[in-house]
């Protein structure tokens, strides 16, 4: 299994109700991609703030396994959900970070 993790630093003129949007569409991914079998989307609750950069909210995919994660990266609607997250981020692709691990 491959959880895919992204940590968001949002920029300040992006809404409460545009977050849970854009999050309710990656969670619908799971419909439309096989092999993704749990999505999540939390706020950064870590007291350690000198260390998060600033980024305040996650989310991670479970895929099943490399393969299901590749088709999510290759998936159109993915892609669009993914620039419209960019776009709403502080400093664009600099208020992301992505890491996948094997579990």
């Amino acid at each position: 299994m491959i959880r895919h993790l992204v940590f968001l630093r949002f920029a300040d003129d992006m809404t409460r109700q545009d977050r849970d949007d854009l999050m309710d569409e990656l969670a619908a991914l799971r419909d439309e991609i096989d092999g993704i079998d749990d999505f999540c989307a939390r706020p950064n609750v870590s007291p350690e703030t000198a260390f998060t950069r600033g980024m305040s909210e996650m989310f991670w995919f479970d895929f099943r396994d490399a393969r299901a994660r590749d088709a999510y990266l290759a998936n159109e609607t993915h892609k669009a959900i993914g620039a419209r997250l960019l776009a709403g981020l502080d400093g664009g692709a600099d208020g992301i970070f992505v890491c996948d691990v094997e579990i």
